[in-house]
C-alpha cells in the first residue's frame, strides 16, 4: 500500500507535465485550462495520502524526489527554462504549503485535504502562471490573459479537491459502517 501510494503520487506529477506539454490547453470562455491540471489536482490529494503512510518528514523526501523529477520531465519535454524553473519553484511552494497546512489541522481527513489542498492548488495556479507563463516568465500569455489562465487553473483543481474530499469522506464512513 504503501509504496503504491507513492508510486501513484509520483507518477501522477509525470503524467501531468507530459499531458500538458502535449496537450492543447481547453478553453472554457475565456478560462484557460492546461490539460495536466486535472492531475495537478490529484497530486495534492495523493500527497496527503503520501503522509499518511510515511509520515511529514519523509513527505518532505517524496516531494523533493518528485519536484527532481517534474523538472527532468519538463525539461526533456522540451519545455523553456523558463517553464522548467517555474514548475519546480512552484512545485515545491505549493507542495510545501499543502503539507504543513494538511499537517496543522485538526480536522477530518476528508476536510484536511480539501483545506490543504484548495490553497496549495490556488498557490500553484498563480505562481506558475506568473512566472512560467505571463510576460514576466515565457511569455506565452499577454497580461490579460493571465487572470483567465490562474481562474481556469483554480477551477479545475477546487473541483479535484471536491471530488477528493467526497471520496474520502464517503470511504471514511464505510469503513467505520463495515467496523461496526
Amino acid at each position: 500500500m504503501k509504496q503504491t501510494i507513492i508510486v501513484l503520487y509520483l507518477l501522477g506529477i509525470v503524467l501531468a507535465n507530459v499531458i500538458t506539454a502535449n496537450t492543447a490547453p481547453l478553453m472554457w470562455g475565456k478560462f484557460i485550462v492546461p490539460a495536466g491540471s486535472f492531475l495537478i489536482g490529484a497530486t495534492f490529494i495523493l500527497r496527503d495520502l503520501v503522509q499518511n503512510v510515511i509520515g511529514r518528514r519523509n513527505t518532505y523526501m517524496a516531494i523533493g524526489a518528485a519536484m527532481l523529477i517534474s523538472g527532468i520531465t519538463s525539461y526533456l519535454l522540451g519545455d523553456t527554462l523558463w517553464i522548467t524553473a517555474a514548475s519546480a519553484l512552484t512545485f515545491l511552494l505549493s507542495e510545501t504549503t499543502d503539507t504543513e497546512i494538511y499537517t496543522r489541522l485538526k480536522l477530518p481527513m476528508s476536510l484536511k485535504v480539501l483545506y490543504s489542498g484548495l490553497v496549495g492548488g490556488a498557490l500553484d495556479s498563480v505562481v506558475f502562471v506568473i512566472i512560467g507563463l505571463s510576460p514576466i516568465g515565457a511569455g506565452f500569455l499577454p497580461w490579460e490573459m493571465v487572470g483567465y489562465a490562474i481562474a481556469g487553473q483554480i477551477i479545475v483543481k477546487t473541483l479535484m479537491q471536491l471530488l477528493g474530499s467526497v471520496v474520502i469522506q464517503v470511504a471514511s464512513r464505510n469503513k467505520k459502517t463495515v467496523q461496526a
